[in-house]
């Protein structure tokens, strides 16, 4: 079996993980596509499937797709927001009504119609022209709508015909049609428009961000100079302003846009979905994300109505599970977290509760697709550390459990017309499959790719031991869930903590990720007991759970790794003088901490982009969990790592940061390192010049990973 080596920890995708993704079905069932690359890289072709005859082909290639050298700005922007690193081929959505698939491509949107799928070119991109953002069909195929130079554009794609429904941003620092930074950032909205379901209106957002100050970033590994060589970010810092949002609704048969009036008691327009062709419901949160109010909003005059109101003293969790119920009397299915934990609820037109759909100490992850008598959703009933598929009756019953057979992670996307769904299904010791099954008995019907060129060789190959998992009690009570990667040999191991441990995100899992997780197995295979547990705070376990860091980060977090390491050295595996910590982001604001605080059991950290003062972080992530830097100031000064410096004398802590980071910017480390010089405490410095928050570049990877090996051999 091959060594590991930099390299291979650095590659994208992850061994094993390139199964297929941006799978669809066509409205009537019949087609299914998918984003595919044979060679197992990030470069992604479209692929169709024929479900009635089994046949597969590619209409469409990666040559003139996507590469991180042809974006512009803008569009490298919104693709770090949404982590995404695919090349090629990177989007190809069905309209809702017709066989048609949309592809953005670089020179323009292309339209592929069933039943021969060829390649059209609809709407060129001219010469000279900004990009066309979110390009987003109507629901019967005939249109699309884009964003261009900050106004909303409709194109007619028989005729070819563009013209712009929006105006008045152009040119004043407003923009119509576009989510703002933390929609995309930390609402996952992507949007900033919404195609009604006849096609003859769209409701779009117009956003004013002009009274945040400008926040430059500066490329400073950049040979150019002037304005090529610097950004300028309107960034809502904790306890400062928010972008001004309101909500427009354009007839497209022409006239001045409706503004909704969504009341004045609110700070985030958090979800926009269209009940029916005449009527909207949106979703707005006040400022401390305590209190989330739906809005029925009437698309002729903007007038609303409120329709049902979630309160929480611990936060709001938002969720994508509003959508009308298909049988055309106006109920739609909402989830709620008033339990603790989110669960299904059916709700008539007036927003009453009509009957709870699901209850019990586990939750619904995901709606994945509602008909006339059943939803079907992804949850954990069967074990926080799985996924799996279910379905309710619409009018209540029994849960129906299509994948219970199969442990582990169920990705899934289902077409209960035509009785079928995509069960893209991993475990701990197996890499993901996407196969076709049938939703009455979950048989295999096809598979998306075959078994021998859907296999990736680099997860047979290379070095690859599923962790195992581990169950540990704190002192006061808790249970938290591990992963440990066992080095051959003997231990006392030599101990490295790998971190995230920030909420809305859980690590421990029975899926292929953490097996294929490189670092982790790189560390291993050079003799490190390598430890990943959801301490605290993290994702997949409840609102109790999850909402333990309320209003002081830092603290529960790093009491709960410790207490992982002491189980770990009383275990015989981990040497309690030779424990490190790193991770990224969250986790690089834990690895800091933990070193800072905990002294006596962490020795060394490699910190990488971390949060070292909740105040210069944005506004929506941090006022969740920590309040405004007003309302909490010791709250704010206990959880940041400058307040705990003392602690990393004699301790070892190697800093990572990439400069044009625009999320956590390189400020939060250049204040840990002001801090650290004030009391002369050395520390170690790794820099990116040309990263943002997610390093991209292969090279910069590689080298990075080079440097974490050396500085755990040389402090551990």
């Amino acid at each position: 079996m091959a060594e590991l080596t930099a390299a291979d920890v650095a590659r994208y995708p992850i061994p094993g993980a390139t199964a297929p993704v941006g799978i669809g079905f066509s409205p009537d069932g019949r087609w299914l596509s998918f984003l595919w690359s044979p060679e197992h890289s990030l470069r992604r072709d479209l692929f169709v499937l024929d479900l009635e005859t089994g046949e597969r082909w590619a209409p469409l290639a990666a040559g003139g797709g996507v590469t991180e050298e042809n974006l512009t700005l803008e569009e490298r922007l919104r693709r770090e927001r949404a982590r995404d690193l695919g090349q090629g081929v990177t989007s190809a959505v069905w309209a809702r009504q017709r066989a048609r698939l949309l592809v953005p491509r670089q020179d323009g949107l292309h339209v592929l119609d069933a039943p021969d799928f060829v390649d059209r070119l609809a709407v060129a991109l001219a010469d000279g022209a900004g990009p066309m953002l979110d390009p987003q069909l109507s629901p019967d195929g005939t249109q699309v709508a884009f964003v261009q130079d900050d106004e909303v554009n409709v194109v007619d794609l028989e005729s070819g015909a563009v013209r712009q429904v929006t105006s008045g941003a152009r040119g004043t620092g407003r923009t119509h049609g576009l989510a703002e930074f933390v929609a995309q950032e930390e609402m996952a909205r992507s949007h900033g428009f919404w195609w009604s379901p006849d096609g003859a209106r769209i409701a779009f957002t117009e956003v004013d961000e002009t009274h945040i100050p400008v926040y430059r970033i500066v490329h400073q590994g950049s040979s150019a100079v002037g304005e090529g060589a610097q950004e300028d970010h309107r960034y809502p810092f904790a306890g400062a302003a928010n972008a001004k949002v309101r909500l427009g609704i354009t007839d497209l048969a022409g006239g001045d846009p409706v503004w909704a009036d969504l009341g004045s008691a609110w700070e985030y327009l958090a979800r926009v979905d269209w009940l029916d062709a005449g009527r909207l419901a949106v979703q707005v949160e006040n400022r401390e994300q305590t209190r989330l109010d739906v809005l029925a909003v009437d698309a002729a005059t903007g007038a609303s109505a409120p329709l049902l109101h979630e309160e929480s003293d611990v936060w709001i969790n938002l969720h994508d599970v509003l959508r009308p119920v298909p049988v055309g009397d106006g109920r739609f299915l909402w989830a709620s977290e008033r339990t603790g934990y989110r669960h299904l609820e059916v709700r008539a037109i007036d927003g009453t509760l009509e009957r709870t759909l699901t209850e019990g100490s586990w939750l619904v992850d995901q709606v994945v697709a509602v008909d006339a008598t059943t939803v079907w959703f992804t949850a954990t009933a069967d074990g926080h550390l799985e996924r799996h598929l279910y379905g309710v009756p619409v009018d209540g019953g029994d849960l129906l459990r299509p994948t219970a057979g199969q442990r582990g992670t169920h990705a899934v996307v289902v077409h209960p017309a035509s009785g079928r769904f995509v069960d893209t299904h991993s475990s701990l010791s197996s890499p993901p499959v996407a196969v076709v099954r049938s939703l009455a008995d979950a048989s295999e019907l096809h598979r998306l790719v075959g078994e021998v060129e859907g296999a990736d060789p680099r997860a047979t190959k290379l070095p690859l031991p599923p962790p195992e998992l581990l169950a540990v009690t704190t002192d006061d009570g808790a249970t938290i869930d591990a992963l440990v990667y066992r080095p051959t040999g003997d231990g006392p191991f030599p101990t490295v903590v790998s971190v995230y441990g920030g909420p809305h995100v859980q690590q421990v899992a029975d899926a292929w990720a953490p097996t294929a997780a490189m670092r982790r197995q790189w560390l291993r295979a050079e003799g490190y007991l390598v430890v990943v547990a959801d301490n605290r705070g993290s994702a997949g376990r409840g609102l109790a759970f999850e909402g333990a860091i309320r209003g002081n980060a830092g603290d529960v977090e790093v009491r709960d790794q410790v207490a992982v390491v002491e189980h770990l050295v009383a275990q015989g595996l981990a040497d309690p003088d030779r424990v490190g910590i790193n991770g990224w982001s969250y986790g690089g604001y834990l690895s800091a901490m933990a070193l800072a605080k905990a002294p006596a059991t962490f020795k060394a950290a490699v910190a990488g982009a971390p949060v070292t003062h909740w105040d210069g972080y944005d506004t929506h992530y941090t006022e969740r969990y920590m309040g405004t830097p007003q309302a909490n100031p010791e709250g704010y000064e206990r959880s940041s790592v400058m307040a705990h410096v003392a602690g990393l004398r004699d301790r070892h802590l190697m800093l990572v940061h990439g400069l044009i980071d625009e999320n956590v910017h390189f400020r939060h480390s250049a204040r840990l390192i002001n801090a650290l010089i004030q009391e002369r405490i050395p520390y170690e410095l790794f820099l990116l010049p040309d990263e943002r928050h997610s390093p991209r570049a292969e090279a910069d990877r590689v080298y990075l990973e080079e440097r974490i090996l050396d500085f755990f051999r040389r402090r551990l």
